[in-house]
């Protein structure tokens, strides 16, 4: 009897010495999450989707983000690459975010402007005289603020990336002033803005998301379409379109956004690792576009596709056809956000 007292005091005394390890761990680890002091426990995964292909400057540029992150967290953090729209076309990928089923998403801001209307400013027809204008002014106070207006729709951007200016093409005539693009049927980005620049210029505006676009050119669906130098020529659309002209009509921004509820999970330091490695990544990026931009265009040429350039008079009259679409659009972006964006346009140009 007595032996058998003296066990059950040993193993009342081992539970207490358990339990009492277990709360100080504990403790410990809930001070220095709330601290933000040391990167939170376990591994996690960011699922990044993308509608471009792996021999993008884009998908070169989410890898620099991969890289960056893993580096910078030990592994703590991992980045999945999903190109060629795997995950969905943009609109699905976003509401995955939203949903809290996909991480991370790499998009047009035309697309992110169906969540953050003042992001249609970004997409007004000749609007940015040129690169370094936009990248001012986006990484200034209007794109930070913006930017920020997506966490009301559980989106939080990280950072800005480029598709680059875009430009037309079609397999139905040279296009060299306004009147010739009149009763094209060009596929447009699912964007207000889009839609009526060229609804405006005269032509038969048609969304359709990206991954529906080369079968839709290959199969006659449509006549031209209208994207940058780089998406022309990694997905080969010079085998269907026989013309394009350097119209330079909207420059075309990306935004690298994570999920809400995903982002919010990371610790202070995660967050900050995060932040720092996607605009890093953006910077990379936007710099490599710049340098291939030129290869992508040789790239179309040596394809076969007839490359026009515009005279000045030529683009002066694009220009001044499409003025009217400033006004279409003032309610929607916001009269105070459309003054403030053209401000500093002119401020930094």
């Amino acid at each position: 009897m007595m032996k058998n007292g003296f066990i059950l005091l040993i193993l009342i005394l081992l539970a207490g010495i358990l339990a009492s390890c277990s709360s100080e761990g504990a403790t410990s680890s809930q001070s220095s999450n709330e601290s933000g002091g040391s990167m939170s426990s376990g591994k996690k995964v960011i699922k990044l989707g993308s509608v471009n292909n792996e021999q993008h400057t884009l998908f070169k540029g989410y890898e620099k983000f991969k890289e960056l992150i893993e580096e910078r967290t030990e592994g703590n953090i991992t980045v999945e690459i999903y190109p060629n729209g795997q995950l969905g076309d943009d609109r699905t990928m976003i509401e995955g975010l939203q949903f809290g089923t996909l991480e991370a998403v790499g998009v047009s801001t035309s697309m992110l402007a169906n969540w953050a209307p003042p992001m249609l400013a970004y997409d007004l027809p000749f609007v940015f005289p040129n690169a370094d204008t936009a990248y001012s002014v986006l990484d200034g106070p209007y794109g930070e603020k913006v930017g920020k207006l997506l966490e009301e729709e559980d989106l939080v951007f990280l950072a800005y990336f480029e598709n680059g200016f875009r430009q037309l093409t079609n397999s139905t005539r040279k296009i060299e002033s306004v009147k010739d693009i009149d009763g094209l049927k060009i596929r447009v980005m699912q964007t207000p803005v889009h839609i009526e620049t060229w609804s405006t210029l005269g032509a038969s505006p048609t969304p359709m998301a990206y991954t529906e676009l080369f079968t839709a050119m290959q199969q006659g669906v449509i006549d031209g379409q209208e994207n940058p130098f780089g998406n022309t020529a990694m997905d080969r659309f010079y085998e269907v379109q026989e013309y394009m002209t350097v119209t330079n009509h909207v420059y075309n921004p990306m935004g690298l956004v994570i999920s809400k509820k995903i982002f919010d999970g990371f610790s202070e330091e995660e967050k900050k690792i995060v932040l720092d490695s996607a605009k890093e990544a953006g910077d990379y990026q936007r710099q490599l576009n710049q340098k291939e931009d030129q290869n992508y265009k040789k790239m179309i040429s040596d394809g076969g596709t007839k490359i026009t350039e515009l005279t000045p008079e030529a683009h002066a009259e694009f220009e001044e056809a499409v003025k009217s679409v400033y006004d279409e659009f003032v309610d929607e972006i916001g009269q105070d956000y459309l003054d403030e964006f053209l401000a500093e346009i002119e401020n930094v140009k």
